[in-house]
């Protein structure tokens, strides 16, 4: 499942529960409905129906896959616009390659991660590589879009490319949790990502029968979306399987644990927790605009339409039409 793994006894380890630690409750956990994303790959909308108090700074998160392509299947998305926020794509399995109008971009491989902020605006694409896209085969990975204050709106494009080695490594109090910090800090060891809003983002490896207890920084917010197995969160215990995401309330410990028996796919509860600063300000959302007010919007849009947001290169990078579906034209 995981493309960065590690012997879990030699890690750093985050601190055990103590007295006095307040276990944040769970307020909801809530299914996250299938869709499709860009060209037709397939998506869980894993924030839908959520309201946004509990999930301020994150606007959504997509999980792509996991899908094994048939050759010709792979799909991506072509160039588009944002505006307003930062997009985090974390891949698991397969490979994209982006390339923005701001001069960033490059491969993302298994395990690596993309960070990109928008801000003022841009065009990209990302879209599956040629040899993927004739051969086919697996792919998995996740897409958080990350608000940006409105002081922090208008900030000039910048990429962000974070190799699978880069990430932060750390074990559960016990070890028998594996930690992958993406970006934040997590009981003083901090990830690689460098956030214009405050946030922690990583993903886990819950060992069958075992629990992961982790503190957290009690001004951010809480979310855990389970990527694959079964297990139960918060102080009470509650159930929750793949393609849920677990809502905590206030506090400043959060528990994990994993039934002793994983299906066949899995071997072990794989998550990925989050969580941020609210920024508590307005915010709009219209597809790949992110504002404070409606006249944003509709001045982003008009910037899109007039060129002002980016042009595309004339070295472009454009999707892969497998040779079976190429027009005569093409070949």
């Amino acid at each position: 499942m995981a493309a960065v793994t590690a012997d879990t006894l030699t890690l750093p380890r985050v601190t055990g529960a103590e007295l006095g630690d307040v276990e944040r409750p769970v307020l909801a956990v809530s299914t996250a409905p299938a869709g499709f994303e860009g060209e037709g790959f397939p998506v869980r909308r894993t924030m839908a129906g959520i309201n946004y108090t509990y999930l301020d700074p994150f606007i959504m998160m997509d999980h792509m896959g996991e899908v094994d392509y048939a050759a010709g299947e792979p799909k991506g998305t072509n160039w588009h616009p944002h505006r307003g926020f930062e997009t985090v794509t974390y891949l698991i399995e397969g490979q994209f390659i982006h390339q923005d109008t701001h001069g960033g971009g490059g491969v993302i491989t298994e395990g690596a991660t993309q960070w990109m902020t928008a801000g003022a605006g841009l065009l990209h694409i990302e879209t599956p590589p040629e040899k993927l896209v004739e051969d086919g085969g697996l792919f998995h990975g996740f897409q958080l879009w990350v608000n940006l204050p409105a002081k922090d709106k208008f900030l000039s494009p910048k990429y962000q490319g974070i190799e699978s080695g880069q990430i932060t490594l750390l074990a559960s109090a016990d070890g028998s949790s594996l930690l992958r910090v993406i970006a934040g800090e997590v009981n003083g060891h901090r990830g690689p990502g460098a956030t214009h809003t405050p946030i922690t983002l990583l993903h886990a490896s819950v060992m069958p029968g075992h629990q992961l207890s982790l503190p957290w920084q009690p001004s951010y917010n809480a979310l855990a979306y389970v990527m694959a197995g079964s297990g139960t969160v918060g102080p009470d215990g509650q159930p929750i399987h793949a393609g849920q995401l677990a809502v905590f309330g206030a506090g400043d410990r959060l528990t994990i644990a994993a039934e002793e028996r994983q299906d066949s796919r899995t071997s072990a509860l794989e998550v990925i927790l989050l969580g941020g600063e609210p920024i508590r300000e307005p915010m709009v959302h219209y597809g790949p605009f992110v504002m404070n007010t409606r006249a944003e919007l509709q001045q982003a849009l008009q910037d899109y339409q007039s060129g002002r947001l980016g042009i595309i290169p004339p070295d472009a990078i454009m999707p892969h039409v497998p040779t079976g579906q190429r027009s005569p034209l093409e070949d």
